[in-house]
């Protein structure tokens, strides 16, 4: 798959997850396998204030590519900036979030609040797409409720305005997190779009990536919360595509080299007063799968202090390494 002329093989995407995809997280996914990563949302009328957090969300690591930056707002003036801004951070292309559900974001006319105003939504399109030489995708939900299924007309719009792909959580903003994704969503954005179209939404296995291609005629998967404490699901859905067969799930090893990995690089980034609350719920997805691990889980939340959260690791480790794991 190709999104202008980014080439996106193996067909793998990591979801712009707030709080998750960072520097950190995405630098993880790429080396196990994910070929696109995009960054936290970042907020265009934050960046039009200066906002430094924002500025800091777009920081790219060295050499990090393929990389979309994601913007949301609803006004296209501003919008347009913001896009520029990534364009000058170094972003290979410049993803427009139309999918957040939040309603701290929605309240405000963002994110998957423009599925309730199409020509609102198509305005900010068209002028990012002006505003950039790099490619522009979009990542939207299904429509705002099951009354208003707006994705697949929108997302005709959308190519016709220059959009090089989207992106569709099977899900509507009603949904939130709780009902199933409904991939036919996926499919019927399909029949409307020649341009690549990523499913998003319920992707836990590789079985699960598999049965979305075939099922919904989605070029690529974009995985989010199933990558919580297992990155190396890139890498299997990656094995599985090309072989046809499972690469055994991670060792007890190689789950807390992760995590600590993952802790020191968190650290370098945000500093120690920063990193470690954040990490909290990040060491709590690693460290399961056991028996005993609700223990580690909950411990997690007490954390303080980078040596705190070393130790907790391999005591983790001294428990975990003779146990059968699981991803319960």
């Amino acid at each position: 798959m190709r999104i202008g002329d980014i080439v996106v093989d193996p067909p793998v995407l990591l979801a712009p997850m707030a709080g998750v995809s960072n520097r950190a997280f995405r630098a993880i996914a790429r080396s196990q396998g994910a070929s696109l990563c995009t960054t936290e949302m970042v907020s265009a009328n934050a960046l039009a204030h200066n906002s430094v957090k924002s500025y800091w969300l777009m920081e790219l690591d060295p050499g990090e590519s393929p990389v979309g930056i994601q913007i949301a707002g609803n006004d296209p003036e501003i919008m347009a900036k913001a896009a520029r801004e990534a364009e000058q951070q170094g972003a290979d292309l410049v993803d427009i979030n139309m999918g957040c559900p939040v309603n701290k974001v929605v309240k405000n006319g963002d994110g998957s609040a423009l599925l309730r105003d199409e020509d609102a939504a198509v305005r900010v399109v068209e002028a990012v797409v002006r505003a950039v030489r790099v490619p522009v995708t979009v990542k939207m939900r299904a429509g705002w409720d099951h009354d208003s299924i707006t994705a697949p007309r929108l997302a005709e719009r959308f190519e016709r305005a220059g959009v090089k792909a989207i992106a569709l959580h099977a899900r509507t903003r009603s949904d939130q997190y709780l009902r199933p994704a409904n991939w036919d969503f996926i499919r019927q954005v399909r029949e409307r779009i020649s341009i690549p179209l990523i499913g998003n939404g319920d992707v836990n296995t590789p079985e699960d990536a598999r049965r979305m291609l075939e099922t919904t005629g989605a070029d690529a998967v974009m995985v989010g919360r199933a990558a919580f404490g297992d990155p190396w699901i890139f890498r299997r859905i990656a094995y599985f595509f090309e072989h046809g067969e499972h690469l055994p799930p991670p060792s007890a090893q190689e789950r807390a080299d992760m995590a600590l990995w993952h802790l020191v690089r968190m650290v370098e980034i945000k500093g120690e007063a920063v990193a470690i609350p954040e990490m909290r719920k990040q060491l709590a997805w690693y460290l399961k799968g056991t028996p005993g691990s609700r223990e580690f889980r909950m411990r997690c939340q007490q954390l303080k202090t980078r040596a705190e959260a070393e130790a907790l690791i391999a005591e983790w480790l001294d428990h975990a390494r003779d146990e059968e794991l699981t991803w319960s």
